[in-house]
């Protein structure tokens, strides 16, 4: 019932980029990450030159995405970007849960089947991580597709002596498979469990709020599944690899197994999915904080029982609070992903998610997306007057061949500093007040095409750093969005509002012309005449847009 051969790397087997090589840049000498195992920021070195393999723990898909399950995706998509700017080959694999206790009872609540509850709202996280420009992982496995992954795993483990099945009073196995904490010295290593020194703020911040604020029950130590407050457990510590169906589990919910039927342990699946797609051994683990205890605590552990090297470094994104408090639906404070981009463009979206370095909380409230939006408006100011000024934009593919030794020094040393998205921004913002002095020199200086040369290099720059982000508003989604991603209102056009748009953009295209001929006092008077009028212009990247006062 095994699988006939061991995984492969992935890379090599399937992606035709393995067969270029990769080109590193010096810059990727200055990397250094924080890892919660050592709980210490440090030089990063890959485990194979110019590779980098990185496992996300992706969506539990039981309803829609809230904003704090999409600032996790925002937060490692920038951390691969920046590993591809680096110029390593990145293989990224974030995983689908489809199949757990909450899925299975929110179905039978429901009266759906379970797998299609749990496509349908797998497409809603693809929706939404597409919407704001999450880069497609590599793979995207699902749990239900690796029953046979976990089956070896955990015939591993219990042969290594590092779990026990569950035997009913005839000696038969029940469907209950249990990893044997005592057995394993090495538990707690992650989370630091064993020790007293003191932890880091983050760490603290999490140890203080709990395994999990959306936690269900009473077990501490896997507060989601139900099969680990079992009396068969021989430790309290002991968590479910597999477990058996409850009676009201449907039949396509069970698989066969040498140790009963059953189904996975939540913790399971995701040592067998790594291990399928990355090998023996790779560089980053990520996910959210809450996830460090218990699962990945329990996933380092059941991995290395099997007899295969864990991650190298575990990395971690804080959750976004409201109030203080983290946004879970438990809390009745999630906010979807569909309700904010409906009031709010998706690019200010990402950008709010993604505003500060991903170890740090997230204060989620009107005033971040205002800001946002401000962010927005300079960046699409000065992208816009650049273009405007040198008669057109760098193409795409000059933006994306930037390598990061060409970038501004001080956006390379934020972003090397553990993915310090904060200062990344900031050297971002420094370099457009660059940009804005050279496009009011213009004019007065009699070496304009040294400046128009140097107003280029900036706004290359800009751009380059920006789509590192994933922000580059002349990209991938924010174009075909328009307005990067703008929200619509829905309201469907009038006769007259047809007859007002045909008059208005005439005037707007008279605008654009004048400001291309660098005519700017006839720009300003057509735009003074429509405001006299009660209509305000927006200068945006993708054009002018106007609305009425």
């Amino acid at each position: 019932m095994g699988n006939s051969q061991e995984p492969q790397d992935f890379n090599t087997s399937v992606m035709p980029s393995s067969l270029t090589p990769a080109h590193v840049a010096k810059a990727a000498d200055g990397l250094n990450l924080y890892d919660t195992a050592s709980h210490q920021v440090s030089h990063f070195v890959p485990l194979k030159p110019g590779e980098v393999g990185i496992y996300v723990c992706g969506a539990t898909v039981q309803s829609s995405p809230h904003i704090g399950h999409i600032r996790a995706a925002v937060a490692f998509d920038i951390v691969r970007r920046w590993f591809l700017k680096l110029g390593y080959k990145v293989t990224f694999v974030r995983n689908v849960t489809d199949i757990d206790d909450k899925i299975l009872d929110k179905a039978a609540a429901a009266g759906q089947r379970w797998w299609a509850r749990a496509y349908y709202y797998e497409r809603e996280f693809t929706e939404a991580y597409n919407t704001l420009g999450v880069l497609t992982p590599t793979v995207e496995p699902r749990a239900t597709g690796h029953m046979s992954d976990m089956i070896d795993l955990i015939q591993r483990i219990l042969d290594n002596g590092h779990g026990y099945v569950v035997t009913d009073a005839d000696g038969k196995p029940t469907g209950n498979v249990y990893f044997d904490v005592a057995s394993w010295p090495h538990y707690g290593e992650l989370t630091h469990q064993k020790q007293t020194a003191e932890v880091d703020e983050a760490a603290a911040v999490a140890d203080r709020m709990g395994p999990s604020v959306d936690a269900t029950g009473d077990d501490k130590y896997n507060p989601v599944d139900p099969a680990d407050a079992s009396p068969d457990k021989h430790d309290p510590r002991d968590f479910a690899l597999w477990k058996a169906p409850k009676d009201t589990d449907p039949e396509d919910a069970r698989w066969s197994t040498p140790f009963g039927v059953g189904r996975p342990g939540w913790h399971i699946e995701c040592s067998a999915m790594s291990h399928r797609y990355l090998g023996d051994g790779f560089d980053i683990h990520g996910g959210g904080l809450d996830l460090r205890f218990p699962h990945h605590e329990n996933e380092m552990a059941q991995t290395r029982a099997a007899g295969y090297p864990s991650a190298a470094h575990w990395m971690h994104s804080a959750w976004v609070t409201a109030k203080g408090e983290k946004m879970s639906k438990s809390l009745g404070t999630g906010l979807s992903v569909p309700s904010v981009l409906a009031e709010n463009s998706a690019w200010v979206v990402r950008y709010a998610l993604g505003s500060v370095q991903y170890r740090s909380m997230l204060e989620w409230s009107d005033q971040a997306l205002v800001e946002a939006q401000a962010a927005y408006d300079r960046v699409s100011n000065f992208i816009e007057r650049a273009g405007v000024a040198l008669g057109g934009q760098p193409s795409r593919e000059e933006v994306t061949g930037i390598s990061a030794d060409d970038l501004p020094t001080d956006f390379v040393a934020a972003m090397n500093d553990d993915v310090n998205v904060s200062g990344a921004t900031a050297a971002i913002f420094t370099t457009i007040r660059s940009g804005n002095t050279l496009l009011s020199q213009l004019a007065d200086r009699a070496d304009s095409e040294a400046v128009q040369a140097e107003v280029r290099e900036t706004l290359l720059a800009v751009r380059a750093m920006l789509d590192t982000l994933g922000l580059d508003p002349l990209a991938e989604p924010w174009v075909s969005a328009g307005a990067a991603g703008g929200a619509s209102d829905g309201t469907t056009e009038t006769p007259e509002h047809a007859a007002l748009e045909a008059l208005i953009t005439e005037q707007l295209n008279a605008r654009a012309e004048a400001r291309k001929a660098r005519d700017f006092a006839k720009a300003d008077q057509i735009r003074d005449t429509l405001a006299e009028a009660g209509i305000t212009i927006e200068d945006g990247l993708q054009g002018s847009t106007w609305s009425l006062k």
